[in-house]
């Protein structure tokens, strides 16, 4: 599961996605917006993407992962759109026979979309500014 979505991301659904009866350990990252930045007040964010550009990296993210680590089933949604404090941008989830995979194969795919992806992501302050992050 690669995908890039504007609905809000069922965690819990992704996670049960990549469960498999030979997992022994499932690792999720659930990426939330954050009030601050910088020690600065953030009011939301909002995430442009080109999609299907999008959907086709994480994919080939996937694929690296899978070849690199001993894991089983890797799933990846990222959510487009205006986002509140709290809610789920990203989620990874990995499933491995075991944790020390798992863990390492999810930390890995976060860092790989970052700086392989085209996402892009606008903070808005409590202050009325708003400025574009450089991801990477």
């Amino acid at each position: 599961m690669y995908k890039i979505t504007t609905e809000p991301i069922d965690v819990q659904a992704v996670n049960d996605f990549v469960k498999r009866p030979s997992d022994g350990a499932v690792v999720t990252f659930d990426g939330i917006v954050r009030d601050n930045f910088d020690g600065r007040a953030v009011r939301s964010l909002e995430y442009e993407a080109y999609a299907e550009m999008a959907e086709k990296k994480m994919a080939d993210i996937g694929a690296e992962v899978r070849n690199k680590f001993a894991v089983g089933e890797i799933a990846m949604v990222h959510r487009l759109g205006a986002l509140g404090i709290g809610e789920s941008s990203i989620v990874i989830a990995v499933a491995a026979p075991h944790r020390h995979a798992a863990f390492e194969a999810c930390a890995y795919a976060m860092d790989r979309v970052k700086e392989e992806v085209p996402i892009w992501k606008k903070e808005f302050f409590d202050d009325g500014d708003a400025h574009w992050v450089n991801q990477n």
